[in-house]
């Protein structure tokens, strides 16, 4: 029988494996999920901290010993031989990995190399962490759920230090192995979370709002960050009718709405067309994005993107409207209104021309033909410019 062949949801308490059983959920000791957030928060002048958090984000580093964590985090050198305590730890664990080899089974050899992995994790360096979960998945008669469940323990340590590309291909690896409901679920969240970093977020939109009512991926994040990176993503990509029923209607969503109330107050503006609580709203949703350390890197694409949607839907009501009443709608001046539509329209993103002798904003919406041939150009270019691409590579 492979090793956690047979899951359990009430493993016995009195066994030595119980520490290993297959309902892997989060036994990485520290969150470490939790915790690359929070330093993120750190790093960008405290934003979402307040000071007891920040307090207890530095005492739960100074607790693991990590010395490399502790000098990137705080920029100073460690008071202490974190070094030199860290050897004797790694000895004390390899050492219970050889002993269970010699002396037990298969389940406590499991153990033992997890502890090790997890040490690693909270501990030592990336590459001591990667290779710690890489052995524990060298072992024979591991099960394929377990597998599973080291790999995206691998995901995790590649997460933490931004290693995007690998987490990737560790999200691959294990959702080709899922076959059960529960690690699917959550692999999804992974996956969505890498597609955020690559800013695929429609990609990662689909993804989020699939497991809302299934989200089980503590882990990874809470379930008030799953929310906000579910509205944020959807109401780029969504239409009205489907953010109302998916998002501003979802039971799971509104039981949270106090916790959230940036990206709540920014859905909901939207969706009732109450442009001047919306941009307001924005502003208030550019701290949560800075202060997230998936959103922090495309916060300005995210923002200009949300200020499209606005402009767009506005002017989706009309066949024109004069530039006074539309700054007036966004409570924003004139001067500003224009320049902001001159930018946009000019790059292509608003089907709209200003008279400016006029003062009116004229939309020119395209018919279904022409924006579908112009869809077809656009889908046709970009698959020439990837022949050209892998062409090159062919050649070389």
């Amino acid at each position: 029988m492979d090793i956690d062949d047979e899951p359990s949801k009430t493993p016995n308490k009195n066994s030595k494996a119980t520490a290993v059983d297959d309902n892997d959920d989060d036994d990485d000791g520290v969150n470490m999920m939790a915790l690359a957030q929070s330093i993120h928060k750190l790093r960008t002048s405290g934003i979402g901290l307040d000071a007891s958090q920040t307090e207890d984000v530095v005492n739960v580093i100074k607790e693991l010993k990590n010395p490399s964590l502790y000098r990137s985090t705080f920029d100073l050198d460690i008071e202490v031989d974190l070094d030199t305590e860290n050897k004797k730890k790694v000895k004390e664990l390899q050492d219970a990995i050889v002993t269970a080899k010699e002396e037990a089974g298969d389940m406590e050899v499991l153990g033992a190399s997890l502890a090790y992995a997890k040490f690693a994790f909270e501990s030592l360096s990336k590459e001591e962490a990667l290779e710690g979960y890489a052995k524990v998945l060298e072992l024979p008669k591991l099960s394929s759920g377990k597998k599973i469940d080291v790999l995206m323990k691998r995901a995790r340590v590649a997460s933490f230090y931004g290693d995007t590309k690998l987490m990737t291909e560790l999200v691959d690896s294990a959702t080709k192995l899922a076959n059960d409901w529960d690690r699917r679920n959550r692999l999804k969240v992974y996956d969505a979370m890498g597609k955020v970093l690559m800013r695929d977020i429609k990609g990662a939109a689909s993804l989020l709002v699939d497991c809302i009512s299934t989200f089980s991926c503590t882990e990874f994040c809470t379930f008030n960050e799953f929310v906000v990176y579910s509205i944020v993503t959807n109401i780029l990509h969504l239409p009205r009718t489907e953010i109302k029923d998916k998002i501003i209607d979802g039971p799971e969503i509104v039981t949270i709405v106090g916790e959230i109330p940036e990206a709540w107050e920014l859905v909901n503006a939207l969706y009732d067309c109450d442009y001047k609580s919306y941009l307001n709203a924005m502003v208030d949703l550019q701290k949560v994005l800075i202060g997230d350390r998936f959103f922090h890197p495309h916060c300005g694409y995210i923002m200009r993107e949300l200020l499209v949607l606005g402009y767009k839907q506005f002017l989706d009501a009309y066949k024109s409207v004069t530039l006074e009443s539309m700054a007036t709608s966004f409570g924003v001046s004139i001067g500003f209104l224009d320049v902001q539509l001159s930018r946009f329209i000019a790059a292509g993103r608003l089907t709209a021309k200003i008279d400016k002798f006029g003062g009116i904003v004229e939309t020119n919406r395209p018919d279904m033909k022409n924006a579908q041939y112009r869809d077809m150009i656009q889908k046709g270019d970009n698959l020439l410019n990837r022949v050209q691409k892998l062409a090159r590579v062919v050649d070389l």
